[in-house]
């Protein structure tokens, strides 16, 4: 009886073995995507304000806005859509959103809008250097 219940336990051990290895490949992976979507999405967010400030940037130059709060038209819209994008790919991948891989994500979007930023405060520098 003894020897049985020792075989058993060693499978055991063995199944318990494995287990642990494939959720933690797992949970790598989670977070791996996670973090990726939300750079996408900081990223997509960060090049259309980008976009939005050279616009806006050229026709403040030209005369066409001349009021402060006319500075940057639509970036409430913007921001609106983001939180929308934000609450599609909580219902489309909720699992993005389980066990902490949410700030995964909100992490991949701060990563992703700062690169845009540094990008942006490169040029800038070498822009003053010329």
């Amino acid at each position: 009886m003894a020897a049985r219940d020792r075989i058993l336990s060693r499978s055991l051990a063995l199944e318990k073995q494995i287990t642990p290895m494939n959720i933690q490949i797992t949970e790598i992976f989670r977070y791996t995507a996670a973090l990726i979507a939300g750079g996408l999405i900081g990223y997509v967010f960060g090049t259309i304000q980008q976009i939005a400030l050279r616009r806006n940037e050229k026709r403040q130059q030209s005369g066409q806005l001349n009021s402060g709060w006319a500075v940057m038209p639509g970036s409430g819209r913007r921001v609106a859509y983001l939180l929308i994008v934000l609450v599609l790919v909580q219902i489309i991948c909720p699992l993005f959103f389980v066990n902490g891989s949410q700030w995964w994500v909100s992490g991949g979007v701060v990563l992703g809008y700062g690169a845009i930023l540094y990008r942006q405060l490169r040029q800038r520098q070498t822009n003053l250097k010329s």
